[in-house]
């Protein structure tokens, strides 16, 4: 029975063996070494420098610190200082260093602790790093940037400044939104409940956002109007168009100032809060913090300038054409530069608001003539700009239609 039972083994041995050759090697055959090998893991950096090589420091430029105050401080000596401002001066002048801007500082580990690497962020996307580590250089560099394209939108409950940040989005989408659409809605008369949609890209530097790219489309429904926004190229400038093709930049902004709100509207009977008595108002009253800047609602040229005595303080007239004339009142100060016979572009920041003259409080009273006659600024209608032009409409009614289709489907 014992015999039996090793037979049978010895054969269930031979059987494995001769398994594990037709599976691997021939019984004749030399294994082969596997000679598959890891790849060392990449090192961590920062600003292009291995961190595990460096003990590391970060700070803030403080008020009146200068780059020398700073390396002396890290020991690095005048002469050192001396050549990496003048090899630095090509690229970046380091007289411009900022406070609140951040630095790093890169250490020997050793207990030496010696200064090797001085790595100042002039902004987001670009930084400044002094060597020290043997031979003394400077090199401005950019980090990468990563572009994402998103798709949101939002229910205006007060303003859309806080319909954007309320969802957490980058505040920039508020101002370029406004800029799109400065021309067709009024966003001093936003209601509850309006709403936008948006498709835009957005770029980051690691994990933060340094800025929106582009508004590819949008579509802002207030007062029950709809109004969609597609962005379109051609002869080499890229402008923003509605549904069927007309520009939605207009030959005048709808408004003189950003994110205010209308304090008094145009009327024909109105009574003064300081005179006391009915009179006349040609014109809309913005109230808005101090300071605030006013720009010019479209191109034209400064024709007067200086201080209203009759109760308008300083103020500023601008003829845009033969029919159009604007008004601007009670401002703090004007723009540095700004004097009669100049010519001003659309957005072009004239002043500040103020509080000169009779008023009760900082606002603009901005006023619009048209043939020299008061008109209501609120209800202005302006010519559009060129519209899309009939080369193009075909290639822009199916890049809108997409993009149309996209918006639609945002929830």
């Amino acid at each position: 029975m014992r015999k039996q039972f090793i037979s049978i083994l010895t054969a269930v041995t031979a059987a494995v063996a001769l398994h594990s050759c037709t599976e691997g090697t021939r019984p004749d055959q030399t294994p082969t070494a596997d000679t598959t090998t890891v790849a060392p893991p990449q090192p961590e950096l920062m600003f292009g420098l291995p961190i595990d090589s460096f003990a590391i420091e970060r700070y803030k430029v403080e008020k009146g610190e200068m780059l020398a105050k700073i390396l002396l401080r890290a020991g690095i000596s005048y002469g050192d200082i001396n050549k990496a401002s003048e090899l630095a001066e090509p690229q970046y002048s380091v007289r411009s260093i900022r406070q609140g801007n951040s630095y790093t500082l890169f250490f020997t580990t050793d207990t030496t602790h010696q200064l090797q690497y001085f790595v100042y962020e002039i902004n987001a996307r670009s930084y400044l790093t002094l060597s020290f580590a043997g031979t003394v250089s400077a090199q401005v560099s950019q980090r990468d940037v990563r572009t994402e394209e998103h798709e949101t939108s939002a229910v205006i409950t007060s303003s859309l400044w806080n319909a954007i940040t309320d969802k957490g989005l980058n505040p920039q989408l508020a101002l370029d939104l406004s800029d799109i659409y400065a021309w067709t809605v009024d966003f001093f008369g936003i209601e509850k409940g309006d709403f936008f949609k948006v498709i835009y890209t957005e770029n980051f530097v690691d994990t933060t956002s340094i800025g929106i790219g582009e508004i590819k489309a949008a579509l802002f429904s207030t007062h029950g109007q709809t109004q969609y926004a597609f962005a379109f190229e051609q002869d080499s400038t890229k402008s923003y168009f509605d549904i069927e093709g007309n520009s939605l930049r207009k030959a005048f902004l709808k408004a003189p100032l950003k994110y205010s709100r209308i304090s008094s509207k145009f009327s024909n009977g109105r009574f003064h809060p300081i005179l006391k008595k009915v009179r006349a108002h040609h014109g809309v009253d913005y109230a808005a913090p101090k300071g605030t800047p006013v720009f010019s609602i479209g191109d034209g040229k400064v024709i007067a300038k200086g201080y209203d005595s009759k109760g308008g303080g300083n103020y500023v007239k601008i003829k845009h054409n033969s029919v159009y004339t604007t008004v601007y009142m009670h401002l703090n100060n004007f723009e540095k530069g700004l004097a009669v016979g100049n010519t001003v572009k659309q957005g072009e920041q004239i002043g500040n608001v103020g509080s000169t003259g009779l008023a009760t409080g900082p606002h603009l009273d901005f006023r619009v003539y048209m043939n020299d006659k008061p008109i209501d600024p609120l209800k202005m209608e302006a010519p559009s700009a060129e519209p899309v032009s009939n080369d193009n409409i075909q290639d822009f009614i199916e890049k809108s239609e997409e993009l149309k289709n996209r918006l639609d489907k945002i929830q």
